[in-house]
Order: structure tokens, then C-alpha cells, then sequence
């Protein structure tokens, strides 16, 4: 039986914050992290495509909660205490460099999840943090003041115990046998699946959209990508987010409608195209596209509106009129399921929160158990949001653990 003070579940992103920040302020206690796996960090290692989107920003607690489908609530105050400004701060200390790009996304000014990589490793290896790899927990049980932990290999005892196992249902099956309640995981963050004719050949287009999910209040908008299995891009991936549990329930089967030109009005297209008609009387209308769309896009939408591409102006009739202006605000598709979303899968579902103290990050139902990160019915759209929960919740409890 090993004996430790603390002991931390999960050698992810919300683990190695936890621990480095418990033992800063706390040097002279004894910390060990468990990660199940041969390695550690491997989420941070493939984040933002091996780049690691470490933050957002955005530095007004009550804006950045709006990212979270789930947490937006809870996570107001612990936002109020360490934000987006900390989390730059911090790394800055620990000799990473965050850079912003245009949309608001952080990373290293190394373009590598390496360097965050590295930063954990040397600052977990400085203050002698024990990290123990190939480590399946296995049961958790407290008895006189202490949790005991057994793993497939070990046995190990600790005081105190964080959870920071992001989406790991063993673990959350463990929590539940001990009191928790576990709101059941759904995929969030992922893409569309859609056959249609109008974008077989348009892989790689994209546009500025507004998308609703048919029958539903799910809406969404921003940039639409389509893709060689359907569509993409931020637009879509919101709409995921946010209806990952009502997405589910339809097992992925629903209609979508998508303005294409994000929010004008069908009326309002119709005043452009009789317009055009008649100011552009002699020209091809595929030769023109009046709107800010890419071209295979535009001849994509004339096909699916009946209307041929050597067609002039002048002669597009009034039933034509009609349903390119329908194409073009409200072009409905059939989604057939779902894909994930690059490697970056993320989980809506986890520790009921009702049952944490937001104060503290501390169980309210076990003892001297703490949690960050994604074991919590908490998820972010994506930009960095789903780091910066794991950040805030690592720091929050290190301030309150002792």
C-alpha cells in the first residue's frame, strides 16, 4: 500500500493542473497522479490538431459561460475567480508564450502541444510529483479517514482524492456505486452525415450560414463547411453541442435548414432577384453570382432551382425566382448520422452538478473528494473552452484542498 496526501485520478490536462497547483502552494505535500493509460497528456497531444488550443479569448466571465451548452450556470463564479487573463498568466510563469488568432483561439507561440506537453512534465518532475502510468482504477473506498485506492497492478491510500478523468466511464460507474449520480454521456461536438446531390461535389466550400434543426428550437450560426461526408465547420458543430442530448434522442436521424445567406429574408432575396433581372436582363446568371458565395456553390444552388447555367436573366420565369430564393434562405437537408468531429471527441454528460460545491470543487456528497475537468456534466462548444473548465476547476480546488 502506497501512502500519499493526495492522490489524483487522471494524468490528463485537468490532473497535471491540479496537481501542480496543489503542490505549489503546498510543497511539502506528498502527490501522486494515476493515469490508467501507457501515457499521459494524450488529449493535450492531439488537441487543435497537435497544435493544443489551450484557451479562448475571451476575458468577461459572463461572455465566455455562453460557450458551454452545459455548465454555463455553474461555472460563473469559478470563471469570476480564474479566467481566460489567468490562464495566459499562468503559463507565461511557467515560460509558455500564448499567441490569439483571428478567431479568438490560443495557442503556444510554438504551434506544438509539445511545449504544453513539456511545461507539465518539467514542473511535475520540479516538484516531485509522482506519476504513475498503466494504472486502471479498479475500486475507491474510504474507510477511517483515508481513500483506498486499488488499481490492476496496486494499492494505494491518500487523505484527499481528485477526480480529473474526463469522459471515463469505469470511473464514473465507481462514483455512482458511491453515492453520485451520473448524467448519461452523449457525443457532443461532432458533424453531419448527408448524402445529397446538391453537395457531392462541393468538399472543401464553404459559407457564412444560419442552420436550424427542423421541428426543434436548435439554431445555430457562422461558417458552414461542406465535406466529403457531409457538412462541418463552427456552425455545425454548435448545433451539436447544444443539442447533443435532443440530436441523440432522434439517433441522429433529423432535417436541417440552412440559409445560406445567413440572415436575409426570402422576401428580401426576391426584392435582389427581380432586381437583377432587370438590371443584368442580358447576362448569364451563372456568370454573376449577386450574393457572397462561392461559385461551384451558386451553380450548385441554379441546378437544384431548375434553372440551367447558360440561362439569362431576363428569362429566369417566376417559378424559378421562387425556389432559388427558397434555395438560397431555406434549403432543407436530411441528416443520416454523425462523425466525429477530427480526434477531439468530447462527452456531454458525467457528475450530476447539483452534487458539487462550485466554491471549492468539492464533492457534496463524499468526503475530502474533489473534481476537474470533463468527469462533470460540463462541455464547451470548440475554440479552448473545454481547457480553460479543466484549468479553472484544477486551480479552484488546489486553493481549497488544504
Amino acid at each position: 500500500m502506497q501512502s500519499f496526501d493526495i492522490i489524483i485520478i487522471g494524468g490528463g490536462a485537468a490532473g497535471f493542473f491540479s496537481a501542480i497547483n496543489i503542490v505549489e502552494k503546498n510543497p511539502k505535500l506528498k502527490v501522486a497522479i494515476l493515469e490508467r493509460g501507457k501515457e499521459c497528456l494524450s488529449k493535450v497531444r492531439i488537441s487543435g490538431g497537435g497544435r493544443c488550443n489551450v484557451t479562448h479569448a475571451c476575458f468577461v466571465p459572463n461572455d465566455l459561460v455562453k460557450f458551454y451548452p452545459r455548465g454555463e450556470k455553474e461555472l460563473k463564479g469559478p470563471f469570476h475567480q480564474f479566467c481566460s487573463g489567468d490562464t495566459i498568466e499562468w503559463f507565461e510563469k511557467h515560460g509558455v508564450e500564448l499567441k490569439i488568432e483571428e478567431d479568438g483561439r490560443m495557442f503556444p507561440v510554438t504551434d506544438s502541444s509539445q511545449t504544453i506537453i513539456d511545461c507539465f512534465e518539467k514542473a511535475v518532475q520540479k516538484l516531485g510529483i509522482k506519476v504513475y502510468t498503466s494504472q486502471s482504477v479498479q475500486s475507491l473506498f474510504y474507510k477511517g479517514d483515508v481513500w483506498k485506492i486499488e488499481t490492476q497492478k496496486d494499492q494505494f491510500q491518500a487523505e484527499k482524492m481528485v477526480v480529473a478523468t474526463g469522459s471515463n466511464p469505469k470511473i464514473w460507474e465507481l462514483l455512482q456505486q458511491l453515492g453520485h449520480e451520473i448524467v448519461s454521456p452523449v457525443p457532443s461536438l461532432f458533424t453531419f452525415n448527408i448524402k445529397d446531390i446538391r453537395i457531392k461535389d462541393l468538399m472543401g466550400v464553404s459559407a457564412e450560414v444560419s442552420v436550424k434543426v427542423k421541428n426543434s428550437k436548435l439554431t445555430s450560426s457562422g461558417p458552414l463547411l461542406i465535406t466529403h461526408w457531409g457538412m462541418s465547420g463552427p456552425a455545425i458543430l454548435r448545433l451539436s453541442a447544444w443539442g447533443a442530448r435532443e440530436l441523440f434522442d432522434k439517433n441522429y436521424q433529423f432535417s436541417i435548414q440552412i440559409n445560406w445567406l445567413k440572415d436575409q429574408s426570402f422576401d428580401e432575396v426576391m426584392e435582389v432577384l427581380q432586381e437583377l433581372k432587370l438590371e443584368n436582363a442580358k447576362k448569364n446568371i451563372d456568370k454573376f453570382c449577386p450574393f457572397a458565395l462561392p461559385k461551384r456553390l451558386w451553380e450548385s444552388i441554379l441546378i437544384a432551382s431548375s434553372v440551367s447555367l447558360d440561362t439569362k436573366w431576363a428569362d429566369l420565369n417566376k417559378k424559378q425566382l421562387n425556389k432559388l430564393a427558397e434555395e438560397l434562405t431555406a434549403a432543407s437537408y436530411q441528416v443520416n448520422g454523425k462523425s466525429t468531429f477530427k480526434e477531439e471527441f468530447v462527452t456531454a454528460g458525467g457528475i450530476d452538478l447539483k452534487e458539487i460545491n462550485f466554491k471549492t470543487m468539492q464533492s457534496k456528497l463524499l468526503p475530502n473528494v474533489y473534481f476537474a475537468g470533463e468527469v462533470l456534466n460540463i462541455d464547451a462548444i470548440t475554440g479552448g473552452f473545454n481547457f480553460q473548465n479543466a484549468w479553472t476547476g484544477g486551480f479552484i480546488l488546489s486553493e481549497n484542498i488544504i
